[in-house]
């Protein structure tokens, strides 16, 4: 995309949103690490762009159902960051009262309605809210976050199917890092490109560099154009690369260093920031203003869910069982 195409306030905007989730991450790292977050976690470190451009592209009433691996694609639909760090702290004031955790953030509010630690889960739950959107002739679309690990799930087929044969206001969206956990694409895929797996069910699909945001936006922005006039669902594979393990932790022993190289090499920020100020639309002291901010902005939250209070224990049971009104 030429210089004069480029938005500036659009772009700073982007790179805003990548430097408050990579900021967000690596105190979630740090943390988790000192022991002061309970479960499991996934990082998204290196995959920032993707979330960015694709919020970018999303209206703020859009339905958004995402991965295990979601907290930068929460934060970029605009969550309140203070009720997402305190959700992962297990934080009785989290979204989800700390309930959730990482791995099952909901945040309705900003049309987040659910990550999801069994891969490929979102898909159908996705299907359902396009569906119920499609029923009640309703303008939002409602979009699926996968990795390429979920394309040989029966989730994926099945939604693709009934989404393209029932016309669905639906977005796949494909976060193609290489890995399906610790298995590399090569070895569980025949075949790598996900975007040709659409054609199986008539679905437009577009391949696009998930470290380019600005391209992210664009490619999701053309597909949810044919979404939102009633043709029925798409596809966008976002080809990103992931730096840290599939979970923390993870001591990727199934990766060279050779690629752990590359792939920090392929930073997104880095890459991004470097475009901005090649073209002018950035300098260096705007970069590092940027990046205070978003670090400022963490550490409040941080300090905010710290200081949390714990869910009370008499109200573990609570939203287990429905209760009928006017029930004991």
């Amino acid at each position: 995309m030429p210089a004069e195409e480029i938005d500036r306030v659009l772009a700073r905007r982007l790179l805003a949103t990548m430097q408050l989730i990579r900021a967000f991450e690596e105190a979630v790292r740090d943390h988790f690490a000192a022991r002061h977050i309970p479960g499991f976690i996934h990082l998204s470190i290196g995959q920032e762009a993707v979330a960015a451009g694709l919020a970018s592209a999303l209206e703020r009433e859009d339905y958004l159902y995402v991965t295990h691996r979601g907290h930068g694609h929460v934060i970029a639909k605009g969550a309140d960051l203070k009720r997402v760090a305190a959700e992962i702290f297990g934080k009785a004031s989290g979204y989800c009262r700390g309930r959730g955790g990482s791995m099952h953030i909901a945040a309705f509010e900003v049309g987040v309605l659910g990550a999801n630690g069994v891969v490929g889960a979102g898909l159908p739950h996705a299907a359902g809210a396009a569906w119920a959107l499609q029923l009640q002739g309703r303008p939002q679309v409602a979009v699926a976050v996968f990795g390429d690990g979920a394309v040989n799930t029966g989730l994926f087929h099945e939604t693709a199917n009934i989404a393209s044969l029932w016309r669905l206001p639906l977005l796949l969206l494909c976060e193609n890092n290489g890995y399906a956990e610790f298995t590399p694409l090569s070895v569980h895929a025949a075949v790598e490109s996900v975007a040709e797996r659409a054609a199986a069910y008539r679905l437009p699909a577009w391949r696009v560099d998930g470290q380019d945001p600005l391209a992210v936006r664009a490619t999701v922005r053309e597909a949810l154009g044919r979404v939102r006039a009633g043709e029925g669902p798409a596809l966008v594979e976002c080809l990103t690369w992931r730096v840290r393990g599939h979970y923390e932790g993870d001591p990727q022993r199934y990766r060279s260093s050779t690629e752990l190289e590359e792939a920090v090499a392929h930073d997104p920020l880095r890459l991004f920031a470097g475009r901005l100020r090649r073209e002018g639309l950035l300098n260096e002291a705007e970069e590092a203003e940027l990046a205070a901010q978003a670090r400022q902005a963490v550490a409040e939250a941080i300090a905010y869910a710290q200081e949390a209070a714990l869910p009370d224990p008499a109200s573990a049971l609570e939203d287990v069982l429905y209760q009928p009104s006017g029930a004991g």
